[in-house]
This record gives C-alpha cells, sequence and structure tokens, in this order.
C-alpha cells in the first residue's frame, strides 16, 4: 500500500514533540525528570519562576556576601514582617491552572482534539437521548413507546448496513484522498443509501415474521416513510465520521445539539396530533432537516480546504485499494449491527411492545457508553493515517485517555444503575437496572479491543481485522442466543460481556506489541549528534 501519509507533515512532528518534552505523567507515563529545570537559565523556558515544583535545584541570583532571604526585597515574600507565615498560592487554583494548561495541550494535537469533540458528542447525545426519552416515557402510552423503540431500531439497522462499513474507510481515506475526497464521500452516501433501502424493501415485505410489534409498517404510506428514514439516516450516519476524516469534528456536537433540540421540540407537539407513531416521525424529521445545512458545509467551505492543503503530489488511494480495505472492513460492521440494532430487533420479535420499551431504555444507554470507546478510536485511525510513524505513541495516548473518561462513567454508571433509570419510570428500573450494568462493565474490555481495531485499520491490516470483528459477532450471538431461554433479556448483557472479555483476552498480546512499537522502534540521537 502507497504510504501517502508520510508526505503529509506538521502533525507528525506535534506529535512526536508532546511524547518526548511534554512534563506530563498522563501523557509520557513516568515521573518528571529530575533535571527538568535545568536546560533553560533563570527567567527563561518552561522552568522560569517554577523553582523546585520544576524539579530544578535551587538558583540564586545575589553576589557574594548577599543573601535572598524573606528579607531580601524580592520574591513572594518580600517586605513580610518577621513571623508571619509565608504567602502560598492556593492549592485548588494550581491544580485548575494545571488542567486548564492540559487541556490547552490535549486540543492542540489533532487526535485529542478530534477524540474529545467525537465524545463530546456522545456526551451531548446522551443527555439530549435521556431527555428525549424520559419525555417520550411521559407522553407517551407504554405500547407507544416500545413500539416507536423498535421501529427506529429497525430502521437503524438497515439505514447502517453498508453505512457503518464506510465509517473506518472514509476515517481512513479521507486524509489521503486529497482532491478524490468529494467522489469518495459521495459515493459513500451513495452505496450506503442504496444498499439500506433495498434491505428495507425486503424487510417490509417478510413483515408478518416480525412479530406484532411491526405490523404499524404495513401499508403503502407507513412503507415508503420508512424507505426515506432508511436512507435519510444512512447519509446522516456518515456525516459526523466525514467531519471527523475532515479534522472538523467539532462541528460533530454541534449538530447533534441542535439535532437534538429539534427532536424534543417535534416529540412533544406529536404527542398531542400523532400519538401512534409521534416517536418515529420525531425521530427522522430532523435528521432530514439537517442534511442540507452540514452537507453545504462539507462540499462548499471543508472539503475544498482540505483538498489545498492535502494535496501533496502525492497519488491519493485509487478505488481498488478502497475496495480491498472495505472487502477487509465490512464484516466488521456485522460486530456492531449485531449488538447494537439486530440483538434488539430479535428480541423486539419475541417479547411484547412494552416489555421492549422498558428493554430498549436499558440497551440505549449501555449502547452510549459503548460509543465513547469507539469515539476516540475513530480519531485514532484519522490521525493513523495522517501519521503511520506516530501510530504507537497515538494509541498509547488514546487509550490513556479512554480510561480516563471511561473508568469514571462505568463506576457512576453500575453503583446508580437504579436511579438513572427510574427517572423513567420505576417498571424501568425494575427490569432494565441488571442489563445497563452488565453492558457498562463489558465497555472496559471493548476500549482495548477498539484501539487495536483502529491500529489494524490505520496500518491497513484488513485480514486480520476482519477476524477480529466477526469473531466478536459470532461470539455476541451465539452468547446471546443460547442465554435467552435462561435468562430472558439479561442474556443480552451477559453475552456481550464474556465475549468482549474473551475477545480482549485474545488480542492483548498484539496489542501490547503495537504500543511498544514506538518506543523500541525510535531512532536514538547520540551526544553530540546536534
Amino acid at each position: 500500500m502507497t504510504d501517502a501519509s508520510a508526505d503529509v507533515g506538521g502533525d507528525k512532528d506535534m506529535s512526536e514533540l508532546d511524547e518526548r518534552t511534554i512534563g506530563d505523567p498522563v501523557f509520557t507515563g513516568a515521573v518528571p525528570s529530575p533535571a527538568a529545570g535545568a536546560v533553560s537559565g533563570p527567567g527563561t523556558g518552561v522552568g522560569a519562576g517554577m523553582g523546585r515544583s520544576a524539579g530544578a535545584g535551587p538558583i540564586s541570583t545575589a553576589g557574594p556576601g548577599s543573601a535572598a532571604g524573606p528579607d531580601s526585597g524580592t520574591g513572594p515574600d518580600a517586605g513580610r514582617a518577621p513571623g508571619a507565615r509565608p504567602r502560598t498560592a492556593p492549592a485548588p487554583v494550581g491544580r485548575v491552572r494545571g488542567l486548564w494548561r492540559r487541556l490547552l495541550l490535549d486540543l492542540s494535537n489533532p487526535l485529542f482534539r478530534n477524540g474529545y469533540a467525537l465524545m463530546a458528542n456522545t456526551a451531548i447525545t446522551a443527555v439530549l437521548g435521556m431527555g428525549y426519552w424520559w419525555l417520550a416515557a411521559q407522553l407517551y402510552d407504554p405500547a407507544d413507546f416500545g413500539r416507536g423503540q423498535a421501529v427506529i431500531t429497525a430502521m437503524r439497522l438497515f439505514a447502517s448496513l453498508t453505512a457503518l462499513g464506510f465509517v473506518g474507510a472514509l476515517a481512513k481515506f479521507i486524509p489521503l484522498a486529497g482532491r478524490r475526497t468529494p467522489g469518495l464521500i459521495v459515493r459513500a452516501y451513495v452505496i450506503a443509501g442504496a444498499t439500506g433501502v433495498t434491505a428495507a424493501v425486503g424487510f417490509l415485505v417478510t413483515l408478518p415474521w416480525w412479530g406484532p410489534t411491526y405490523a404499524a409498517l404495513g401499508g403503502l404510506g407507513p412503507g415508503l416513510f420508512f424507505l426515506a428514514s432508511v436512507l435519510v439516516w444512512s447519509v446522516f450516519t456518515l456525516q459526523d465520521v466525514t467531519l471527523a476524516g475532515l479534522r472538523k469534528a467539532t462541528w460533530v456536537p454541534v449538530n447533534s445539539l441542535g439535532y437534538g433540540m429539534v427532536k424534543m421540540a417535534m416529540l412533544i407537539g406529536l404527542a398531542y396530533t400523532l400519538p401512534g407513531d409521534g416517536i418515529f416521525v420525531s425521530w427522522i424529521i430532523p435528521a432530514a432537516m439537517a442534511l442540507i445545512p452540514i452537507n453545504i458545509f462539507i462540499f462548499g467551505k471543508v472539503v475544498p480546504r482540505h483538498v489545498r492543503k492535502t494535496d501533496t503530489g502525492a497519488p491519493p488511494p485509487r478505488l481498488p485499494e478502497i475496495g480491498r480495505f472495505l472487502a477487509g472492513d465490512y464484516p466488521g460492521t456485522l460486530s456492531i449491527l449485531a449488538i447494537v440494532y439486530l440483538i434488539p430487533v430479535l428480541i423486539a420479535a419475541q417479547v411484547d411492545e412494552v416489555a421492549f420499551g422498558y428493554f430498549s431504555m436499558a440497551h440505549t444507554l449501555g449502547c452510549l457508553i459503548e460509543l465513547l470507546a469507539m469515539n476516540m478510536a475513530t480519531s485514532l485511525t484519522v490521525e493513523g493515517s495522517f501519521d503511520r510513524d506516530a501510530l504507537a505513541a497515538n494509541s498509547r495516548r488514546a487509550l490513556r485517555r479512554a480510561f480516563m473518561i471511561i473508568v469514571p462513567i462505568v463506576g457512576v454508571t453500575i453503583v446508580a444503575g437504579p436511579l438513572i433509570l427510574r427517572v423513567f419510570g420505576s417498571d424501568f428500573a425494575d427490569r432494565g437496572t441488571l442489563l445497563l450494568q452488565l453492558m457498562a462493565l463489558a465497555v472496559l474490555p471493548r476500549v482495548l479491543i477498539e484501539i487495536y481495531l483502529s491500529g489494524l485499520r490505520a496500518r491497513g491490516q484488513a485480514r486480520r481485522l476482519a477476524l477480529v470483528q466477526v469473531g466478536l459477532a459470532a461470539l455476541v450471538l451465539v452468547s446471546t442466543l443460547l442465554l435467552f431461554p435462561h435468562l430472558g433479556m439479561n442474556a443480552v448483557g451477559y453475552g456481550l460481556l464474556l465475549s468482549e472479555l474473551l475477545l480482549a483476552a485474545l488480542i492483548f498480546s498484539d496489542l501490547r506489541k503495537m504500543l511498544k512499537y514506538g518506543k523500541t522502534s525510535q531512532s536514538t540521537i547520540t551526544p553530540g549528534a546536534r
């Protein structure tokens, strides 16, 4: 594979500089060097004014016979009366400033800037989603609530059938596509939409097989609206990863915020005018409204600028190369489809609408937590394509940051799961708490899996990528189906946790090699080489 990313300069130096020179234990995993302040003289460099905290010894600027003490007329204690307590900066203020500086450093790195933006998008989606479903639980009948959840899940299954397969490809090839970027994005839109609609037609033709929950989609009008919703959601899904691949992921939370607010407002209005289908309609119409301005922004402004910046003269990836990657990466789509969409559709075919409503609420919240791991991994794929040499260093950073953010969220979810679900109603907590806790716990091994998969994508190892993802999909489906007769809807949580723990254990050795590669392969600079 042609490594066109080697010709894209700028960010490589930034990534390497972050790892080598930032004296931050969170970045480097090590304590600051005792000689950190010895590089710069007094009043210059990063250690200026930091004294012992920078690791440097006491520096005296007084001449012979003088003493720099509390009464010397200089320093923070100048003019202090004898016996008075020395003045020190409040510790909380110092910590806040340190965290602020660390955040600014993170935001200067495209890996973290995109990753944080996508995580912020997930957080916004979670908050607005909880508000949306809380309103739905209050305003709609339990059967209408469960049916709305089931129809939305089916629509997203077919819309994502190919769209999710393009997520990894767009994240990898947009940074390298150059002048072919517009064509790459349009082809992804068209193929994803056409495939999803075709699959949805098959679903509508076999509607009696899927139980009474989906009977509301029978008839010409509801069927056509369902097909249109699949097309809209296919493009809506790919917009986010397109912005991330163009290094404009900071716009993704803006889009989600606007979509979520309009969706909630429409949900309230339709509760009185269209109570039977108001949930599904309020989910789709705002998404369709968002397509026009976002794609005008993408194709009118961001893509032309991206083409100018990345037009280095290197040949862009050709369709056969992209096709080979998709052939290897697409089977991995089965993993996400199986966990997030297919399993709920199968559950909906086995239980009544009310029971599915209780299941779907816990399952939706669990999937939102899992998206946090996937979002940082998407950013890692983008940066790994821009700079393959920094992949190991970026993987280590992404892994640390992902665990720093996800571990507290998982802990809170496990402890406060009953309270979270009780917001929607006591029945939601009674019948969904264990499922939510199991899915939250499963996110921890999922972090390792997603970082590993993104490394494989960035390095173009499509065959291994497909093997790991298909293996995960098979494990989750088989374990859930085997456990369902005995554990009911909680079988989904147990199957997910056991499958991801097993897979994380199997890939752990290769992941360690991926994380250590940069440390062992970096060239050594001998003293005097500069």
